[in-house]
């Protein structure tokens, strides 16, 4: 990723989100309840919603988005396993570039 170590990058997405949040609570508000809403254990579980954001983060190349959603995947239970196959699927919707950004998320996960 960028400058420093995963959790140090994740830690300043949180911040920085953090900031734009405060300046904008009621955006965020209705931010918050999607967010909570797209990632509720259903048919699949929150550890596989999150997989499919990291899918969707890498085939954009959103690195914070990356780093924020392989930590949630971990933290719902996800295994490395998994990721690569979410991964997968990224490369498969967003080319070479995808290829580079899913190497970004597998060293997050390993990371955090």
């Amino acid at each position: 990723m960028s400058d420093g170590t995963p959790s140090d990058q994740l830690k300043a997405a949180k911040m920085r989100m953090g900031a734009f949040a405060k300046s904008t609570p009621d955006l965020m508000k209705g931010f918050a309840a999607v967010s909570a809403a797209a990632t509720k254990a259903g048919h699949f579980s929150a550890a596989d919603r999150e997989l499919l954001a990291v899918s969707i983060a890498v085939a954009t190349r959103c690195e914070d988005c990356i780093l924020y959603h392989v930590e949630a995947a971990k933290r719902h239970g996800a295994d490395e396993a998994s990721l690569i196959e979410a991964l997968e699927v990224a490369v498969e919707m967003g080319g070479g570039p995808a290829v580079m950004y899913a190497g970004k998320a597998l060293e997050a996960f390993r990371a955090l």
